[in-house]
């Protein structure tokens, strides 16, 4: 027999609207899930997502209120998808109620505060993810196999980056994610959080690094309250104000084991539309991928001919996940079906009492990297990557 899993949701922008499609899509996915989830209450601020969350999406109720999620007696899991520098009153009272937890990343705007929402669900003992969605895609955990298994040889290099170019236009809406007190970092937190956990993944641990910042658009238009997201576009003329965080990242690294990295990301490029991409090398063969072109995988093997370069190798049935959605090879899947892959995953730890990855704990490993950054481009010096503990 299946269990019962409620679901409360706090923020249903883009993303919240994203986990609730896909939890109410995961019981027509996976039969042989481990779990039914049931959309329960949802929380958001601007009254007319609220009602869509009813009327729309399914949800039981909805509120205006976050601690009516984190405090109703029929949810067991609270996903988090409010501003970030919300996470971690949302989280702290959510474990506090005995929930589980899944936050969007990088848990929280600041490391210090991803720090808080690890001590305070850890001490509560219940189960975390984090929203490191592009782990779950088909290719990716492919690539890790191959590394596992030791088909690129010994590996020494890995580039890493998220160019996306949704900061480009200089009349782009002056949205939470350019303010510091909303958003916590800029770009080391949206898209630079994504690049390093798939290099933990893949790789190992970051020992050490050199980075820097910039910020190239220094002001930009006032958003209207309730309306839009951060894709919106404001008018020349239109009131601004400041852009409080950075635009750009760029660092060298040094993993545990010796590999050489080369890591960046930005949101003010343009050219790149949504390039969360990594290169790996090794001494008998490479991997290329890029979200952009999410079903392909270039990849390159030694004992292939020589010097006969990348091949494309298709998304398919064969790959873990790609046939709960399209059987056969070539027909592809999209950015929402690894949501709905990770959101499964969570809901299989949560039926089965056990810890999920990422949990807060790969959290964790990438704000000590992003917090040795930060003091890199402060000091202008290469700085250790330290485990980061409790104030």
């Amino acid at each position: 027999m299946r269990r019962r899993v409620g679901i409360g949701l706090v923020g249903f922008g883009w993303m919240g609207q994203a986990h609730s499609r896909s939890y109410r899509r995961i019981p027509m996915l996976f039969p042989e899930r481990g779990a039914d989830p049931e959309l329960v209450i949802c929380s958001d601020t601007v009254t007319a997502r609220a009602q869509d969350a009813v009327g729309s999406f399914g949800f039981r109720e909805a509120s205006a209120d976050w601690r009516r999620v984190v405090e109703h007696p029929e949810v067991d899991a609270v996903v988090v998808t409010a501003p970030n520098m919300l996470h971690v009153e949302i989280v702290e009272a959510a474990a506090a109620a005995g929930k589980h937890v899944f936050c969007e990343k990088p848990v929280g705007g600041t490391p210090a505060q991803t720090v808080r929402a690890a001590v305070a669900t850890r001490r509560a003992g219940v189960i975390t993810g984090v929203g490191y969605n592009y782990r779950f895609t088909p290719l990716v955990r492919y690539t890790a196999q191959l590394i596992r298994d030791g088909a690129l040889g010994q590996i020494t290099n890995y580039r890493g980056r998220f160019f996306s170019m949704y900061g480009s236009d200089p009349l782009g809406i002056l949205s939470w994610r350019f303010q510091l007190d909303q958003a916590g970092y800029g770009v080391s937190t949206d898209l630079l959080s994504h690049a390093v956990d798939l290099a933990h993944m893949l790789i190992g641990p970051i020992v050490r690094l050199v980075g820097m910042r910039a910020t190239f658009i220094a002001e930009r238009p006032l958003p209207q309250p309730g309306a839009g997201t951060h894709y919106g576009r404001g008018d020349p003329g239109d009131p601004t104000g400041p852009v409080t965080n950075e635009d750009y990242v760029g660092l060298l690294a040094e993993f545990a084991g010796g590999v050489l990295g080369t890591f960046e990301s930005s949101r003010t490029l343009v050219g790149p539309e949504s390039q969360m991409a990594f290169d790996v090398y090794g001494t008998r063969g490479a991997a290329s991928w890029n979200l952009e072109r999410l079903n392909e995988l270039q990849l390159c093997l030694a004992d292939d001919a020589a010097h006969t370069g990348y091949t494309t190798v298709l998304g398919g049935d064969r790959f873990p996940y790609h046939g709960s959605f399209v059987p056969g090879t070539g027909n592809g899947i999209g950015f929402e079906d690894m949501i709905a892959i990770e959101d499964y995953e969570f809901l299989q730890s949560v039926a089965r009492d056990a810890p999920h990855e990422p949990g807060f704990e790969a959290a964790l490993e990438y704000v000590a990297v992003q917090d040795a950054l930060v003091r890199s481009w402060e000091s202008g010096r290469w700085e250790d990557v330290k485990p980061l503990e409790e104030e």
